[in-house]
């Protein structure tokens, strides 16, 4: 009975030693050396996860994490997904880390000014996304931006995210709308917002584009916004690759602003947030027409004489620069 009992109590005592050591182990810094990343598959046991983890180099001993994983009370909170691991990290930190999903944010940055078919190709060609993208979406209706994701996240979890924002950036800017502006709706406003996205790449321009264009709306002056031409011959699918022609001009499509006052039946593209903006608060001018300078900006005057003057002047630098071009 005393041998016994003696056998028991070294036996609890070995007991203790090794938990001991195994729970200091489990708080001890790891042995990785540089930042990894590791992708935990669904569905991965306890078992898979630290076998994954020891043959990444971030942890030294799937036993002893597997161990204190469920002393901690983390086993059944592992989650799967994409995790980077920082160097020296402690196996209860790993645990931690996974266990609260700390997972690796992608990023994909939409461009202003794409039509809603280039987004959603820019959406469907990004890499960690799944699914497919089985919902139509009107021009107009994605907010340009950078959005964040996680590996696995579905494409249809973008998008909607997109347009959800878009109709909040609108909303809360037809909120801010200038006095006395030539728009009855959000909805003209976006119209106008892709108009002006698409003429002026120049932050310090888009203002001064929305008067002229709020300029005309007022007098009831057909826009001639060579944008709203080349969607209309294109629909929207694709860039129209070349200059406008006269023949263009006269293309018949309820978006060819030369033939047709006021707006286009719809947007041209989804415009940014300061398009947007750009729509509902316009600068204050009395100008009515402006043309390319030829150096990435362009020239705003009121009258046609004075615009007819800028016209040809960019068309003797652009004939120029043509025949310095061949001469190279």
């Amino acid at each position: 009975m005393r041998r016994l009992t003696a056998f028991l109590c070294l036996a609890l005592v070995a007991g203790a030693v090794a938990g001991g050591w195994t729970w200091r182990a489990f708080l001890q810094p790891g042995p990785l050396e540089t930042p990894t990343t590791l992708i935990i598959p669904r569905g991965a046991d306890l078992g898979t996860i630290s076998r994954a983890l020891e043959a990444a180099g971030v942890i030294d001993s799937r036993l002893v994490f597997v161990a204190g994983t469920r002393v901690a009370g983390l086993a059944g909170r592992l989650r799967a997904g994409e995790f980077a691991f920082a160097p020296r990290m402690a196996m209860r930190d790993v645990a931690i880390h996974i266990a609260e999903g700390r997972m690796v944010q992608r990023r994909l940055t939409i461009p202003e000014g794409l039509t809603t078919a280039e987004a959603i190709a820019a959406v469907r060609g990004a890499g960690g996304l799944r699914g497919d993208t089985d919902k139509d979406f009107p021009e107009g209706a994605l907010l340009p931006e950078t959005y964040f994701f996680s590996l696995g996240d579905t494409r249809m979890s973008i998008l909607t995210r997109m347009a959800a924002a878009m109709d909040k950036a609108l909303t809360e800017a037809w909120q801010r709308r200038g006095d006395d502006i030539a728009l009855r709706s959000p909805r003209e406003a976006l119209i106008l917002a892709s108009i002006i996205e698409k003429e002026t790449g120049n932050a310090a321009e888009r203002a001064r584009v929305s008067a002229v264009f709020h300029n005309r709306l007022r007098r009831r002056m057909p826009l001639q916004s060579d944008p709203t031409v080349a969607y209309a011959i294109t629909g929207g699918g694709r860039s129209l690759g070349r200059p406008l022609t006269r023949k263009d001009l006269k293309f018949a499509s309820p978006y060819n602003t030369y033939l047709h006052r006021g707006l286009p039946a719809g947007p041209i593209a989804n415009p940014g947030r300061a398009a947007i903006e750009a729509a509902v608060r316009p600068l204050r001018t009395d100008e009515l027409y402006f043309v390319a300078d030829g150096e990435g900006g362009h020239r705003f005057v009121r009258t046609l004489e004075e615009h007819n003057r800028n016209v040809a002047k960019l068309r003797r630098t652009l004939r120029k620069r043509a025949r310095e071009k061949a001469d190279q």
